[in-house]
């Protein structure tokens, strides 16, 4: 990977271009990285089964994976921020390496949370990192750039179930040592990044001249940008319990009402995974081109009518609207998390630590009330209980709009 930059003789600034070698080489990692996370959901039938697990100790294993992939992540962002670390994503993978490793010979519930918060230790240090040199290799395109980065992370999501249901399930719990191929890829790829990194630390402070005195942060006062931050978060807040309702429960919830096999449930989940795939990449470019705020208000709000009716459709419909929510619901990340990058110029690390660890964190604490609950009620109740969870898409009107002019760069 090699510099791919120009600058402006005697204006000062940089003209860089997008650097797509870096950013494609980030999605394949980001892909990696969630793929191997994704398979610990995906599991949760088999080791339920196995270890006599309540829905509650499920719920569980996920707060243990969501709380130490996300506490670190604002402490990781706002240190390399000041102190840039170029080959530290590639020993965040190596935690995760060692976790799926523990995973596949774990021989008790106590082991598979110990596993789990390895797996999660690795993506606190991947995310933030990932996400900043996703930034610097941009050119200036950052909501296309975070698109890019984030549509491998859902691709790679969308396959653990698939590769769970063929692998996993046939062939138990041991056989997730096999996964531990994808971690070393990624090792690989991502050191190369490191000496990419490494080699274009001028570009923060590059961009930085050029584009941060532009940067909606600055035409709002201090009250303004923590009321945008804490609205953003609220956002977040909606869309990722949402989320955790499906993607730790939907499989049971599938099981129970509709009477599926295991694996055909883990085809289903694969399927609205993969919408999330799909959708992804379209929101962070609609935002470059028509506004984030614009992004927002449909990506979350938009999905209210579908999730109302989900509690209450046969199996073709659920499986439909699933991959509609999907769909939809995907565009959200990115328009917000660049959209608070431009509340807060000069903090890409920091925010999108806060950001990825507050979605990962609110995730787990969710999946874990959502367990509790379900085993006081039932998986039907949760998904009855969540569909109300969108109309907080309405909370989007609060946040101040952008300046429609852009910056060429």
């Amino acid at each position: 990977m090699h510099k791919n930059t120009s600058v402006s003789a005697g204006s000062g600034v940089s003209a860089e271009k997008t650097v797509f070698p870096v950013l494609f080489a980030l999605s394949f990692s980001h892909m990696m990285n969630d793929t191997l996370q994704s398979l610990i959901p995906s599991i949760y039938p088999l080791v339920k089964e196995t270890f006599k697990l309540s829905f509650a100790q499920v719920g569980l294993i996920t707060l243990t994976f969501q709380l130490t992939a996300s506490l670190l992540q604002p402490l990781v962002g706002l240190y390399t921020d000041k102190y840039p670390k170029p080959y530290s994503l590639a020993i965040g993978m190596g935690f995760t390496l060692i976790g799926l490793v523990v995973l596949s010979m774990a021989p008790n519930f106590g082991t598979i949370l110990l596993a789990v918060g390895l797996i999660g230790m690795g993506s606190s240090v991947f995310h933030p990192e990932a996400s900043r040199i996703a930034h610097m290799a941009s050119g200036g395109r950052h909501g296309m750039a975070q698109s890019l980065f984030q549509v491998g992370g859902n691709a790679g999501s969308s396959m653990g179930p698939l590769l769970a249901a063929m692998i996993i399930v046939p062939f138990g719990q041991s056989s997730v040592i096999w996964f531990s191929l994808a971690a070393l890829l990624a090792i690989i790829v991502l050191s190369r990044v490191g000496q990419w990194y490494k080699n274009n630390l001028y570009r923060a402070p590059a961009q930085k001249k050029k584009t941060y005195d532009h940067a909606l942060g600055h035409r709002l006062s201090r009250t303004q940008v923590i009321w945008s931050i804490v609205v953003l978060l609220f956002l977040i807040f909606s869309k990722y319990i949402y989320m955790s309702s499906l993607t730790s429960y939907y499989t049971f919830y599938l099981m129970d009402k509709f009477d599926v096999s295991v694996q055909a449930s883990q085809v289903y989940l694969f399927v609205f995974l993969f919408a999330i795939a799909a959708g992804t990449f379209f929101g962070g470019p609609l935002g470059d081109r028509f506004g984030r705020k614009y992004v927002i208000w449909f990506s979350i709000l938009g999905i209210a009518p579908f999730t109302l009716i989900l509690p209450y459709v046969n199996l073709f419909w659920t499986g439909t609207l699933t991959v509609l929510i999907g769909l939809i619901l995907s565009s959200a990340f990115s328009a917000i998390l660049v959209y608070a990058q431009e509340l807060i110029p000069g903090k890409v690390g920091m925010v999108s630590g806060l950001f990825f660890g507050f979605a990962f964190g609110i995730a787990g604490i969710g999946s874990a009330v959502l367990g509790d609950i379900a085993d006081a009620t039932s998986i039907e109740y949760v998904f009855k209980m969540c569909s109300f969870l969108p109309l907080l898409g309405l909370l989007t009107v609060f946040l101040p709009s952008e300046k429609r002019k852009r910056v060429d760069v």
